[in-house]
């Protein structure tokens, strides 16, 4: 009841109109710009440069910055930033590869050589490449119009002035409050303070990361005169290269953390890994789904799953299945633990391990693949699939492929979406660098990121453990075309579920022809038969798990047809934020989940 009654909560809204639908929030209407994030003072941020005479990448990139001290529960700037980009002027996709690398320390045989079996969830351990940064860096310089200093003016005002404690960030400090105390008495410093957690609707300040931040736009403005790009490039450098480098170093080594094993140990990043760190702009992957093009991050992302998914399920007319009804979602589980067989056999850095890209995300692959969809039975296996057929190579039938296993054994991300009447597109999902499993580095006011928990300890999986290598991260921005004009931009927070709630979403606009925010409020389920991305990798093969406002009847059909159905929290499923483009009148639209009640959309 609480969640409906949110229909009724009245939004703020500069200079848009509200349409009012049947959905828990209005879709918002704008005509300059739109932005949609996991906080609405981040979302302001975003519009602020919007009005400001930014474009959308100069508003995405300064949501995520607001939300690096707003969401600090859920993404930091020690964490990492993988972006979709659509430039109006190139009419072309962009990928930003923004997952950072394990430190050179990092092999398998040291983890063996010190009895680790699986990498820790906290700690320093699991630590890769603060990539966040970087990757906003390259997308403000190459896609933007403004200055770091501008993008980053709201987050250092929001981190030095302070915003309200909200319940979300209060209950993840009150969970780990013990820890704080007893363990990390640098994040006891900050998230403590006078010694105790503070109360829902307190100031919450942190002075450490305001002057980090500070520190970078420093940087820039001694360069300014180099111009725009080198002035970016001397902030980031900073941090990579510069003064704030060798304080990250210096803690992690000398500050040791016990961590989920119950290992005591420092880090193993140098100053040779932060500075050698470079992200990159890449072509994106994408499909074509009923006549929209479909772009993701690459395979060292889990991205492409969601187009193997689409790709499955263009064989099959889901609109005569119904939404939500017992034939659609088992199709929907079939084609999802397929998907995720291959994402399990073959995902990984392309840098490291030779990815059967076009094979996978071959419309004749789907079609073989397709063929193991059985409307009458429920699979309880792994099945990951021969992709080399269809790479355009020659043809390798028979080919052996090694077993996957179930290994015995989150809740973090955050999203930015944005977009302009010119049609530039922006779509982020920030993660990582938490407080929650790491401590505050002493002095800068944020964690590193704990992602490389992804990388196996086992030489013979694609997403192995090797120095300088991108673990194969959940994170997944997604970003559509139509008819060749930008359309979408949207995404969700929520591990491993992230590319099945966005597939959800994109079939109940696309298919069901929904608005952006009734696509976002339908009940969402999710499967859980792979091996989990994160410590201790546990799976539940056939177990698919349902917001309970699903009708009774049709769960009952699914476990009759031997489906392990489990009921979950009502609004429990991702997060979905999206803006829509309509090109023909270039109005913008903007909607935001209810579900961790303080994601926004605002438009202008």
């Amino acid at each position: 009841m609480k969640r409906l009654l949110m229909a009724k909560v009245a939004l703020v809204c500069i200079g848009c109109v509200l349409l009012l639908r049947a959905g828990t929030r209005p879709v918002l209407m704008g005509t300059h710009g739109m932005v949609a994030c996991g906080h609405p003072l981040a979302a302001r941020a975003g519009v602020r440069m919007l009005e400001q005479g930014g474009n959308a990448v100069d508003g995405g990139v300064a949501e995520v910055f607001a939300q690096a001290v707003l969401e600090f529960n859920l993404f930091g700037i020690g964490g990492e930033c993988p972006i979709l980009i659509h430039s109006a002027k190139d009419k072309k996709v962009y990928a930003i590869n923004g997952q950072g690398v394990a430190p050179k320390a990092a092999t398998i045989e040291w983890f063996r050589n010190n009895g680790i079996e699986l990498i820790p969830d906290d700690g320093f351990l699991p630590a890769t490449t603060p990539a966040a940064l970087d990757s906003l860096v390259i997308a403000l310089d190459r896609f933007g119009t403004m200055s770091l200093a501008q993008v980053m003016q709201p987050a250092i005002e929001l981190a030095e002035q302070g915003f309200p404690m909200y319940p979300g960030f209060r209950n993840t400090i009150r969970a780990i409050e013990r820890r704080l105390r007893e363990e990390w008495p640098s994040s006891a410093k900050v998230f403590l303070p006078e010694g105790k957690v503070p109360e829902v609707g307190d100031v919450f300040v942190q002075k450490d990361l305001a002057r980090t931040l500070r520190r970078l736009v420093e940087a820039e403005q001694q360069n300014r005169r180099k111009g725009r790009s080198a002035a970016m490039r001397a902030a980031r450098d900073r941090f990579y290269k510069g003064d704030i480098a060798r304080e990250i170093v210096k803690f992690q080594r000398e500050f040791k953390v016990r961590d989920a094993n119950g290992f005591l140990s420092a880090g193993l990043f140098s100053e040779e890994d932060l500075a050698s760190y470079q992200g990159r702009v890449e072509e994106p992957m994408k499909t074509t789904y009923r006549g929209v093009e479909v772009y993701k991050a690459g395979f060292w992302s889990q991205g492409p799953v969601l187009l193997e998914m689409l790709n499955l399920l263009e064989g099959y007319k889901l609109a005569s299945f119904g939404q939500n009804s017992p034939d659609y979602v088992h199709v929907l589980a079939e084609a999802a633990k397929l998907a995720y067989a291959d994402r399990e056999q073959y995902y990984a850095d392309p840098d490291f391990v030779k990815v059967p890209a076009h094979g996978l995300l071959a419309k004749a692959y789907a079609e073989e693949r397709r063929k193991l969809i059985d409307m009458n039975h429920v699979s309880m296996e792994m099945r990951p699939g021969d992709p080399y057929p269809f790479e355009g190579g020659p043809v390798t039938s028979g080919r052996l492929l090694p077993p996957l296993e179930f290994r015995p054994g989150e809740k973090g991300t955050t999203g930015a979406r944005a977009a302009d009447r010119e049609g530039n597109l922006f779509s982020a999902t920030p993660s990582g660098g938490w407080f929650r499993t790491s401590p505050i580095l002493e002095g800068l006011g944020f964690v590193m990121s704990t992602r490389g928990q992804i990388f196996w300890l086992d030489p013979s999986k694609a997403n192995r453990l090797e120095p300088g290598k991108r673990p194969r991260t959940t994170l997944t921005p997604t970003l559509a075309l139509k008819n060749g004009q930008p359309y979408m931009v949207f995404g969700t927070p929520g591990g491993d579920d992230q590319d099945q709630v966005n597939l959800q979403f994109f079939l109940n606009v696309v298919d069901f022809g929904m608005d952006i925010q009734e696509a976002i409020d339908a009940p969402a389920f999710e499967i859980a038969h792979f091996p989990s991305s994160f410590y201790p990798r546990k799976a539940a093969p056939g177990v698919i798990g349902f917001e309970s406002r699903f009708p009774a009847k049709t769960l009952e059909e699914l476990a009759r047809r031997g489906h392990l159905v489990r009921i979950e929290g009502a609004w429990s499923l991702g997060d979905e934020t999206a803006v829509l483009y309509d090109a023909q009148r270039k109005m913008l639209f903007g909607a935001a989940s209810p579900r961790r009640e303080k994601s926004y959309a605002l438009g202008w």
